[in-house]
């Protein structure tokens, strides 16, 4: 499944329970998910990875964003796998 690639890193808490689950069903093995405090060390390590936001827009106007996250609204993100690197963790909000 193409969209398997997209689930290296998952954000917990910030998405819904259905893309949750969704993520979970697509997930490799070396998915996981990440608390706010295992986000933060992973921004404070200076690592190499890719915020990954598949928010709608609406959802961004109303709760805002992180800044460094890239948006790819969900709807769009088949569409535009080739935006989204294959060679670092992706974690998704």
């Amino acid at each position: 499944m193409r969209m398997r690639r997209l689930f290296l890193k998952v954000l917990a808490g910030a998405i819904t329970p259905a893309l949750r689950l969704a993520a979970q069903a697509a997930a490799p093995a070396s998915a996981k998910s990440l608390t706010t405090e295992d986000l933060k060390k992973l921004v404070d390590s200076k690592s190499k990875f890719f915020f990954l936001d598949v928010r709608e827009p609406k959802e961004l106007e109303e709760l805002g964003t992180m800044k460094g996250f890239v948006n790819i609204p969900l709807s769009q993100v088949e569409a535009r796998l080739s935006e989204i690197p294959r060679n670092i963790p992706v974690v998704l909000a």
